[in-house]
């Protein structure tokens, strides 16, 4: 019975598929005709649901009522599907599409002019009036709605629906104090004072990302939020614009660094510690003065002070998991000028950093302990300072593992996999782990080394410079990398 209906169904479709051939022309050849090879069916390749509905996978048949279907080639190529110039969908055209507008000769041009604006009026930690406002004049001419101020002169500006998801990307403003001894058209004109650290860079590339994300505000699927911060340098900026408001709903934020490590325009990061937390200690040991040549009628703070720093190595060498990188300097110690007598009292100070908080608060209390007690082993008494209340305090900076990986990816399809590097972690510190601890985060490298210009120093040095030609790109990272989240996070 089965064979029967089997064999009445290949024969109705037989009949239906010859009179469709003689009704059409026979010199049609266009892609919209249906295919007219013989039907084959076997055992192997059609379906028996219960319902006497039977179908063919070889293309050219699916059921009796299929052959009265539209062709699947007769239907709209694109509908239904994200175009490239959308990016509903990212691609590699929409990160080529973002590095041209970065490179527009005028683009180019005006991301210079910013930057060189700022490096000739560098102003330290909160005290960035000028260069705050430069960048609100900026915004105000592009559009962009800001609040000002944050933390003093920071700004929290934004782009895009004003709905989730929220990506920010971060910018620090704050200038050195060291007094440039590089020679150029636009060295800095406040004496004592430079952008010794790429800062003017970091802002000239955010502004630049507000430029392209502005022009293709329609295209963003949340809101992009751009933080321009004071007080990277060793005043905690970071704390105190989240506590203005700066993380109100961002749930993942990133940065970029410029570094002499690595070439121009190549990209480096890595998952995980990235930067050490840092912490400084001063330490005051009292004993009691005394002539040299008498010692036993005083109590000696050298000697103690001597003890304390020898017994603060042994802190990483013996107490430390030789695998979790960390440091414990004294770099300062101060018992007096006069060779003849023992002092009451000796200064000594230094720095420590870990790259977990774990390991950094252990050196932390433990430097208070080795010093305390070795003073006492001398019958000496100490105090230690952490400066705690001065903000001097950082926590490692730890990249989100799928932060990373986003920084990664964007870096790859924007510049290539030659330009894009793992680094390793380094004893640096930066106020950006701050916000790490709140949000999922990645802090990432731009080289700017050049040999040819001279852009080989290390930051913090009076002959510290750039490779203009890093703008272009870093902020064409900046917005692909908040506008590839959107999508992609949303």
């Amino acid at each position: 019975m089965n064979f029967l209906k089997i064999l009445s169904v290949l024969f109705l479709s037989l009949v239906i598929s010859f009179s469709s051939i003689i009704s059409s022309p026979s010199s049609s050849s266009s892609a919209t005709s249906r295919s007219t090879s013989p039907i084959t069916c076997n055992n192997n390749n059609y379906n028996y649901d219960g319902d006497y509905s039977y179908s063919c996978f070889d293309g050219t048949l699916s059921s009796v009522s299929s052959l009265n279907s539209k062709p699947k080639n007769q239907s709209k190529p694109t509908e239904g599907k994200p175009s490239s110039s959308s990016c509903e969908v990212w691609t590699k055209t929409c990160s080529e599409a973002v590095l041209a507008l970065a490179r527009q000769p005028e683009t180019v041009t005006w991301l210079k002019s910013v930057r060189r604006k700022i490096h000739e009026n560098p102003e330290l930690a909160f005290e960035e009036v000028k260069t705050s406002e430069l960048v609100r004049d900026e915004l105000d001419r592009m559009g962009i709605e800001y609040r000002y101020p944050l933390a003093q002169t920071g700004i929290r500006a934004w782009i895009g629906t004003g709905g989730p998801p929220f990506v920010a990307v971060r910018a620090d403003m704050d200038a050195l104090p060291i007094q440039e001894a590089v020679e150029w058209e636009h060295k800095s004109k406040v004496a004592g004072k430079m952008h010794a650290c790429g800062h003017d860079a970091h802002v000239a590339m955010l502004m630049g990302a507000a430029k392209i994300l502005k022009s293709r505000e329609h295209l963003l699927k949340g809101t992009v939020i751009l933080l321009f911060q004071p007080a990277e340098e060793a005043g905690n900026g970071a704390k105190r614009m989240m506590r203005d408001g700066a993380l109100e709903d961002v749930e993942a934020i990133f940065a970029v660094h410029v570094s002499h490590e690595h070439p121009t325009a190549i990209i480096g990061s890595r998952p995980g510690p990235l930067l050490a937390g840092c912490g400084f200690f001063r330490a005051v040991i009292n004993g009691k003065m005394g002539r040299a040549g008498t010692p036993h009628h005083s109590v000696d703070p050298i000697l103690a002070a001597s003890a304390a720093v020898i017994s603060l190595q042994s802190i990483v060498s013996r107490e430390a998991n030789p695998l979790d990188s960390q440091v414990v300097s004294v770099t300062t110690m101060d018992g007096g000028n006069d060779l003849d007598m023992i002092p009451d009292t000796v200064i000594l100070g230094g720095t420590f950093r870990a790259f977990s908080n774990t390991s950094f608060n252990q050196l932390l209390q433990r430097i208070e302990e080795v010093i305390v007690e070795q003073a006492s082993v001398f019958r000496c008494s100490a105090t230690v300072d952490f400066f705690e209340n001065q903000s001097t305090v950082y926590p490692p900076t730890v990249n989100d593992d799928h932060m990373y990986e986003h920084v990664r990816k964007v870096a790859i399809d924007l510049l290539g996999p030659a330009d894009f590097r793992v680094v390793p972690p380094m004893m640096g510190a930066e106020d950006f782990s701050f916000y790490t601890q709140v949000v999922p985060a990645a802090f990432y490298y731009i080289g700017v080394r050049n040999e040819t210009l001279g852009s080989t120093h290390t930051g913090h040095s009076p002959y510290f410079m750039i490779d203009e030609d890093v703008l272009p790109i870093g902020a064409a990272t900046h917005a692909t990398i908040a506008e590839r989240y959107l999508i992609e996070h949303g």
